[in-house]
Formats: C-alpha cells, structure tokens, sequence
C-alpha cells in the first residue's frame, strides 16, 4: 500500500473530492483525520473509512478560523502521533456573477477559505512536519486559476491565489524536506457542481469545453493526489497538476 503507516488530515473531506480522497488514502494504509464544517458528514466520511476497515477520526473545523486550524491539527497528532500529509480541500464557490454584482461579503469568504484556509492549515501543520524531517501537502487549486470563466472573478483569483501559495511554499519548504503541490480540477461530479453555477442545461456546453468531451470525476482527483502524496512524487514539488481534460491547454 503507497499509504502504509502514514497519516492524513483532508479539510473539506466530508463529501465529493475530498471524500473520495479521504476513502482512496485509507484504501492505500493511511489513517485519516476527516476535517469538514459540516460536523455529521465529517462523520459520515470517518464511519465509511471504518466500515472497510481504515482508521479514521473526525473533526469539526472552519479552515477560515485561526483556532479551528490548529484544533485540527492538534487532534490528528493527538491521536496518531504524527501527521504526514496536510491536503487542504475545502473550499467556497460562486455562481456566475458580474463583477459589480459581486457582494464584498462573498468576496471575503471565498478568499477566507479558498487561500487563507491553506495558509492558516500550513501554518500550524508545518512545524510538526518539520520536526518529524517530511511532510507532504497538497492544496485543491482549480483550473479556474489558470483560465477563468466569464463570471468566476473572486473564485478564480482565489484559486490563482491558491497556486502561487503552493509555489512559495514549496521554494520555501524543500530544504526541510516538505513537499507541497496543488491540483488544478476542471467541472467535476460533485455536490459542489451547481454551486458554481452548472445546471442541466448548461452542461453540453461545460463538456463541449473539455477537449476530452466530459466533466471530471472525484477519482480523477483522488489518484492524483495519491500520486502527489506517496513517494512515487518524492521528487515533485512547487507543481500544479492539472486534472482537466485539457481544458487548460
């Protein structure tokens, strides 16, 4: 198992990709701190991992809040005693909205999740990668960081904001053995989906724009981010891979 004997905390892992990361991980031997907002779906994640026999803990935790970061961190090595990967998933979307339609208060809250949440998980993470002499982490980025869609203003710039945090914390952080590396998704099949705005009606043309001619699944993400945390990636940092079917191209 690539996973064997390591621990994992995945924010935002109480549903779509993060989920589907959390259940691959342990598959692969990793124990898992499951950390979502949504405290029951936190827990239903954690309850499926057990039920195929993975170890698994879950936790409560706005990544926006100083406390709730280090909470969660406190909890995983609380309890395994270490922590081996950070993967920052959570995240905030937005329906297409015009740029002067945008209300200051969505503004705020996207990048409060989208980039201060990777910072603050960083931050607290960090130092007990750097006493243990690894550590691997991995943000949720989006593709929209690389090539924005009409009406995506604030989440694309967060997810722009987002890929260049991975970068200078990888510049940062490889001297101490610290890997740090993000995924850029492209539309994918989760709960999130219509939150950014994709109906039923405006899927054909979601595809259309996928050179590969469909939306992503969590599995896509799910692999790469196993690639990016195991030590087949040992050499890998400061990249943002692109899960897209060549959108970004």
């Amino acid at each position: 198992m690539k996973l064997s004997g390591r621990t994992a905390l995945i924010t935002g892992s109480g549903s779509g990709l993060g989920q589907a990361c959390a259940l691959l991980f342990a598959e692969e031997g990793a124990k898992i701190a499951v950390a979502d907002i949504d405290e029951k779906a936190a827990q239903h994640t954690a309850e499926l991992i057990k039920e195929k026999g993975g170890d698994a803990i879950s936790v409560k935790a706005d990544v926006a809040k100083a406390s709730d970061a280090a909470m969660m961190v406190k909890i995983a090595v609380d309890k395994y005693g270490r922590l081996d990967i950070l993967f920052n998933n959570a995240g905030h979307p937005m329906l297409p909205t015009p740029l002067e339609s945008i209300e200051e208060e969505l503004w705020d809250k996207i990048m409060a999740v989208n980039v201060k949440g990777i910072f603050l998980g960083c931050k607290y993470a960090v130092p007990i990668m750097k006493q243990q002499g690894r550590g691997v982490i991995i943000n949720t980025a989006s593709i929209s960081g690389v090539r924005p869609r009409p009406g995506s203003s604030a989440y694309a710039t967060s997810k722009a904001a987002a890929i260049m945090l991975t970068k200078a914390f990888a510049i940062e952080l490889a001297p101490h053995n610290i890997r740090v590396n993000c995924i850029n998704p492209v539309a994918t099949e989760t709960p999130m989906l219509p939150k950014l705005g994709v109906t039923k009606e405006s899927m054909p043309g979601i595809t259309a724009s996928i050179p590969m001619g469909r939306i992503g699944q969590p599995s896509d993400v799910a692999y790469a981010a196993l690639y990016l945390a195991s030590d087949e990636a040992s050499m890998v940092t400061g990249i943002a891979l692109d899960v897209d079917g060549g959108r970004g191209i």
